[in-house]
């Protein structure tokens, strides 16, 4: 089979998710086009130099709709040739923009394709598209559905996390997002995005608070015991599929919870014929890809069993993994991974993580394996393993390896 390598891989900034925030003027397909352009620029591709754009996003309405990845398409520089691909697995679609991408070359179906995705939450609010599983009462109520929020509490609940550890997980994303800036780690790979007159609008993650402590989040009310406790009463919702299960233990607010921001992300990914006919180095190979379903009440502990899945397609173990990014919609998703495999949190989430830098959703997925990639070159490394929890019961997983 093909080998499917990375040879760029680059994100805008995140703004802050509103609508003071430095990116709230820009459109989703803006972001996109910027992105792409971006992309074209850095690499000299000229005419139709990809089979198509792979583009993630979630919450797909109003600006968001249609085939967004078409439309960023025509609104770039890329020729207009190359048609485009809207697709959402929910917090993966990123990721699976560059999964769908990777197999593709794999299986001979072009040279090389563009994957990635984007997300303007202050533009377009999260939940605002209906998705059924939410708001339709019969496949609601057959599954137990309760919002993410809960499940990241039962998560804890189930496993025995307290809010001490959810609060030091947060500062500690904190100060590893801060400490990634300050000594320039994101260079590479951050795009500065700039208005219609060339003037630069944001150039860093707005939406990191450095000065965040234990303290300041002892402070913070859990964000989810209302709706738990109160009408409608998600907590007994909860407690019909996990009977035993006395109550609900609510320890997320919004200082361990990810942020909501806007942002974009692609990353180029091709095979060796195409690297030699437009000049590039590969950075790094997708070695394996994989998803998986999981239990759709708890919802977010898919990142355990998709990289038991991945692990075992290719017959690894953990230990064979070099560096994690796990992506930290809320601080018990990553602990669990933690607990699960027994994983040196020195390993994971090296820079910081969407706790402290945001999770524009359509577009972590890309970010995350482009963050992943800098970090094996920064310290040398050679394997790494990238995956994220998924709305109504998802998990997704990528093994990238140097080459």
């Amino acid at each position: 089979m093909t080998e499917a390598y990375i040879y760029d891989a680059i994100r805008t900034p995140r703004g802050k998710g509103r609508k003071d925030g430095s990116l709230h003027e820009v459109t989703s397909v803006r972001l996109s086009a910027l992105t792409l352009n971006a992309m074209k620029e850095r690499n000299n591709l000229e005419g139709h130099a990809v089979e198509d754009v792979i583009w993630g996003n979630v919450t797909q309405v109003m600006e968001q709709g249609g085939c967004l990845a078409r439309s960023a398409v025509l609104a770039s520089d890329l020729d207009e040739r190359i048609p485009g691909l809207a697709i959402n697995r929910f917090c993966a679609s990123g990721m699976e923009a560059v999964n769908l991408a990777a197999n593709q070359v794999k299986g001979g179906a072009g040279q090389a394709y563009i994957a990635g995705g984007v997300e303007m939450m202050g533009r377009v609010a999260m939940g605002s598209d209906g998705a059924a599983i939410a708001v339709d009462p019969s496949l609601a109520m057959e599954t137990y559905f309760v919002p993410q929020g809960i499940s990241a509490d039962i998560i804890a609940t189930e496993y025995g996390f307290s809010r001490e550890q959810a609060d030091a997980l947060a500062v500690e994303s904190q100060r590893r997002a801060k400490a990634a800036w300050d000594a320039k780690r994101f260079e590479k790979s951050v795009i500065t995005v700039r208005d219609q007159n060339g003037i630069a609008i944001l150039d860093h993650d707005e939406y990191m608070r450095p000065g965040t402590d234990m303290q300041s989040l002892g402070g913070l009310n859990a964000s989810f015991q209302m709706m738990g406790e109160q009408m409608p009463g998600f907590d007994k919702v909860a407690m019909l599929k996990y009977p035993h299960l006395e109550r609900i233990n609510h320890i997320h607010h919004a200082g361990n919870s990810s942020g909501i921001v806007d942002g974009a992300a692609a990353v180029l990914i091709g095979n060796k014929e195409f690297g030699e006919q437009y000049g590039l180095k590969p950075r790094a190979r997708i070695k394996s890809t994989a998803k998986i379903g999981t239990d759709p009440t708890i919802m977010l502990t898919g990142p355990v069993p998709v990289t038991e899945k991945i692990l075992a397609d290719n017959g690894m173990k953990i230990s064979d993994i070099d560096l994690f990014e796990v992506n930290e919609a809320f601080a018990s998703v990553v602990l669990r991974f933690q607990q699960a495999f027994d994983v040196d949190p020195a390993l994971v989430n090296v820079n910081g993580g969407s706790i402290a830098m945001g999770h524009p959703l359509g577009a972590t997925g890309a970010i995350i394996i482009g963050t992943l990639l800098d970090e094996l070159e920064r310290q040398d490394k050679e394997v790494g393993l990238a995956t994220l929890c998924i709305a109504s019961g998802m998990g997704a997983a990528t093994i990238i390896e140097r080459v």
